[in-house]
């Protein structure tokens, strides 16, 4: 671990290894949530004519709907949409969305976060959702473990995931530099958000895309699973 610290430190000329917080993805790290906005993604674009795959889903984890909308119209039909047209077909998708069986917690993601706590350090929450079902159920869910204070979305940002703006704006509402920010994502275009923050990632392949695509987005560490992460905690929290 002390060489993986090593080396981001250099490749950021940073001046130390300081970490103050933890910032959490929400779909695929915070819930199992990713099955269900892959069916429907699959499911409501086809509606439109726009072929996404349910794997292919997990490609676009962590851009904003409307993004991911308009980047595929324009790939797959040639024509550019307004912010307006995307937006209505993205409500198609949060109604499938709406009707899947309600996500269950990642396993040991609650038991990560409370040592996290115990360390000393802030948890906070970057995701590239506007809902604000789904972002009241995670200060329930997380009640005493989420700052409320350190909450971005969709609605805090101009441009999503894989722009970095989403991880700047998270550092700037903990008060953190990047050499004392940690990451915790399990997407691509997460990896590459975070990654262009200048914050330490730690990706936790949740999903079916192979560590190869994690690890070709320059994640500081791979794993498998959120007790990986809280087993390493007391080295990777070490200052260096």
């Amino acid at each position: 671990m002390e060489k993986i610290k090593e080396a981001f430190l250099t490749s950021g000329s940073y001046p130390a290894w300081q970490p103050k917080v933890v910032l959490f993805d929400m779909d695929g790290v915070l819930y199992n949530s990713m099955p269900n906005h892959a069916s429907s993604w699959h499911n409501s674009m086809k509606e439109y004519g726009i072929n996404i795959s349910e794997e292919g889903a997990y490609m676009y984890e962590g851009m904003r709907g409307v993004e991911v909308i308009k980047k595929l119209v324009k790939e797959q039909k040639g024509v550019e949409i307004d912010d307006a047209t995307a937006a209505e077909m993205y409500r198609k998708k949060s109604e499938y969305y709406a009707a899947c069986k309600k996500a269950d917690l990642i396993p040991g993601v609650k038991n990560l976060q409370e040592a996290i706590v115990r360390a000393g350090l802030r948890v906070g929450v970057v995701t590239g959702s506007g809902q604000k079902t789904l972002l009241d159920r995670i200060l329930h869910d997380f009640r005493g473990l989420v700052s409320e204070d350190i909450f971005v979305t969709a609605n805090n940002v101009t441009k999503g995931k894989p722009n970095p703006e989403p991880y700047l704006v998270g550092m700037r509402m903990a008060g953190t530099s990047p050499w004392q920010t940690i990451v915790v994502e399990n997407a691509p275009l997460g990896v590459r958000a975070a990654k262009a923050a200048g914050c330490f990632t730690i990706a936790v392949n949740t999903g079916p895309l192979p560590d190869s695509v994690l690890l070709n987005e320059r994640a500081d560490l791979v794993v498998h699973n959120m007790d990986e992460v809280t087993a390493l905690l007391p080295s990777i929290l070490k200052q260096y």
